[in-house]
């Protein structure tokens, strides 16, 4: 036990942090016999161990190199192979000054909100959106507006009056955040409509677009819509995108591409975090690319989660209650569940009762509510626990309501 009174030498930040709710969970969801639909996790028994283990074999070759301090920037190989790569989705091949690896995509969110927001400033923030970036923008001191968002993405036409409303009291608007495929929590994706009209809103009102797009890989149906970035023309959206959904999380690989300006910002604060991403595990990911793997290993895992999507679906059909109100996603990790008069907090600890874990939603709301919704995740469930744990979520329901 030490001496110290830490509470007395605490910052301000530290002091009024809250630990992620998400996080939090673990304890439930490590239960023996537990099924968790609650953290988004890949599933693992798809994670493609002996062609990322071969890709070993440039540790032998490049050794020396790979195995000394990198560039902040990033290893430049795989910098290379991902301005290729996503060049159809990006609409170019975007210039090595555009892209900058990070530690996760989580680091490229707190990088850049550190980049363009000091304490006070706000964010405009899909309602509800991922707790991982009310965490990030939270620590950095960034106040959120939120604005309502459907199976179609972010509602645009209350945009206007959100920024107005904002700025008319007083408040500095900094950036957009939207993860526009397969959005977490809902599931939704951003219309080629709402896309255009959020692109020209930023326009008007001189605001940055931060496009997240961890998910967007995963689609199970339809097409592709085009990025934000691709139709961009005037340098304002900064994309990010990640190995985490398409390979494997624990890489801890990710990148972030912008304009050349707010780029070299972010890599000059990221010298002062971690000086760069781990150089073997981005060799590692890129021997893993080039050899192929990546291109061959999506159909995989897309043909593998759909699957999955079409149990839930099927699933939550077969066993939650008729006024239970959710949209399948067309891709992603998740589905978004109203269940009308539940408490999700009381419904989770009911669930975890019986055997079953989610994320209850006032956990993605950054100025409250979602009280009566949930977010479940079908990727890291084995088929016959999607059942099951639908089946154990039901009950779980069925009891609150009857008092039991």
């Amino acid at each position: 036990m030490s001496d110290v009174n830490w509470n007395e030498m605490y910052s301000r930040l530290a002091a009024e942090m809250k630990p992620s709710p998400i996080r939090e969970m673990r304890k439930y969801t490590i239960k023996p016999g537990m099924i968790s639909f609650a953290g988004g996790n890949p599933d693992p028994y798809i994670f493609p161990v002996p062609e990322f283990a071969a890709g070993a074999i440039v540790l032998g070759r490049n050794g020396m190199e790979i195995m000394q301090y990198g560039a902040t920037e990033g290893y430049a190989p795989l910098r290379e192979f991902i301005s290729k790569w996503m060049a159809p989705r990006m609409g170019r091949e975007t210039s090595m000054d555009e892209i900058l690896i990070t530690t996760g995509s989580q680091q490229g969110m707190d990088l850049l909100t550190a980049a363009l927001i000091n304490p006070g400033d706000a964010v405009i923030v899909e309602d509800p959106t991922y707790p991982g970036a009310i965490h990030t923008m939270r620590n950095r001191g960034a106040a959120f507006i939120t604005v309502p968002c459907d199976s179609d993405g972010i509602n645009t036409d209350l945009l206007p009056e959100a920024i107005e409303t904002a700025t008319g009291a007083g408040a500095r608007i900094k950036f957009i955040y939207s993860i526009v495929n397969f959005q977490n929590p809902t599931g939704g994706t951003l219309s080629t409509e709402r896309r255009k009209k959020l692109l020209e809103i930023a326009e008007r009102y001189d605001l940055i677009i931060f496009e997240d797009d961890p998910y967007g890989h995963l689609r199970y149906e339809g097409e592709h819509e085009p990025t934000l970035f691709s139709m961009d023309k005037g340098g304002r959206v900064v994309y990010a995108c990640s190995f985490s959904k398409i390979l494997a999380p624990g890489t801890r690989v990710a990148w972030i591409v912008g304009a050349p300006e707010i780029i070299r910002r972010m890599v000059m604060i990221k010298q002062g975090t971690d000086m760069c991403t781990s150089v073997i595990a981005q060799a590692l990911v890129t021997q893993y690319c080039t050899d192929g793997y990546l291109e061959s290993f999506l159909p995989k895992i897309v043909s593998h989660y759909s699957v999955k999507c079409r149990a839930m679906m099927d699933a939550f059909a077969k066993h939650l209650p008729s006024d239970a109100q959710y949209t399948p996603p067309k891709g992603g990790f998740f589905f978004w569940v109203r269940i009308p008069g539940i408490d999700s907090q009381q419904l989770f600890m009911k669930g975890i009762e019986k055997g079953v874990a989610f994320v209850n939603g006032p956990a993605f709301y950054a100025n409250g509510g979602g009280t009566d919704c949930l977010r479940t995740c079908f990727t890291y469930a084995q088929p016959s626990e999607l059942e099951e744990g639908a089946r154990r979520l039901a009950e779980a329901i069925e009891d609150l309501r009857a008092g039991r």
